[in-house]
């Protein structure tokens, strides 16, 4: 079975190759990384691994801590078929009349979250515009954090949203979309939290997108 799991490292030679070397005594193959972020000291990466059958998660989790320094974010079951960027503005300009949708079920592939809405509030009203498989479907209401000036990671203690947005542990990042009254909203159950390199992702994807729709 395939997890995908986050890893903080020490930002220097030799530690993915300690990650990997750890994870194969226990029989894990690492088949994908992608790195979230680095600062020169610490780097975050997302390992796609594949796990035996019968063995259990908590191993992936006891290997790669054994390793000083090294700490797990999450760890996550992975079902494959990771979009990029740049495959999802083509398919979105190939067929710009669904652009919209194929926006919102295009973004929880890239940023393996688990939905993402596009939503827009007018007076006191909020409402979607497009989203993704497994979005809530309760009514926004008012977002009283729109309009953005900028990519957020919205705090339930501080940004109201449906509470079925915030069930399961999902953290919520938002980006403005074509306007500040527009924005992006993505959901990932269970974390881990959006780092400050994927909200700039978020927000420079939504630009890119916009060019291209014009909406």
């Amino acid at each position: 079975m395939s997890f995908l799991i986050r890893v903080q490292v020490p930002d220097r030679p030799g530690m993915l190759g300690a990650i990997a070397t750890a994870l194969g005594h226990e029989g894990v193959d690492i088949v994908g990384l992608d790195v979230v972020e680095r600062d020169g000291e610490v780097a975050v990466d997302d390992l796609t691994v594949e796990l035996p059958s019968g063995r259990p998660p908590d191993v992936l989790i006891t290997a790669v801590e054994s390793i000083p320094k090294v700490r797990v974010e999450s760890v996550r079951p992975h079902s494959g078929g990771s979009h990029r960027e740049l495959e999802l503005i083509e398919e979105i300009s190939g067929a710009p009349e669904r652009g919209l949708q194929l926006f919102a079920e295009g973004v929880p592939r890239i940023f393996r979250a688990g939905w993402a809405l596009v939503v827009i509030q007018e007076g006191q009203r909020a409402y979607r515009l497009a989203q993704s498989q497994a979005s809530p479907e309760t009514r926004a209401g008012s977002l009283p954090w729109l309009p953005l000036s900028g990519p957020i990671v919205l705090d339930k203690d501080v940004h109201w949203a449906p509470e079925p947005w915030y069930e399961l542990d999902t953290e919520l990042a938002a980006a403005p979309f074509a306007g500040p009254d527009k924005a992006l909203v993505v959901g990932r159950p269970g974390g881990p939290a959006f780092r400050p390199s994927e909200l700039a992702r978020l927000a420079h994807l939504g630009g890119i997108v916009t060019t291209i729709l014009n909406p």
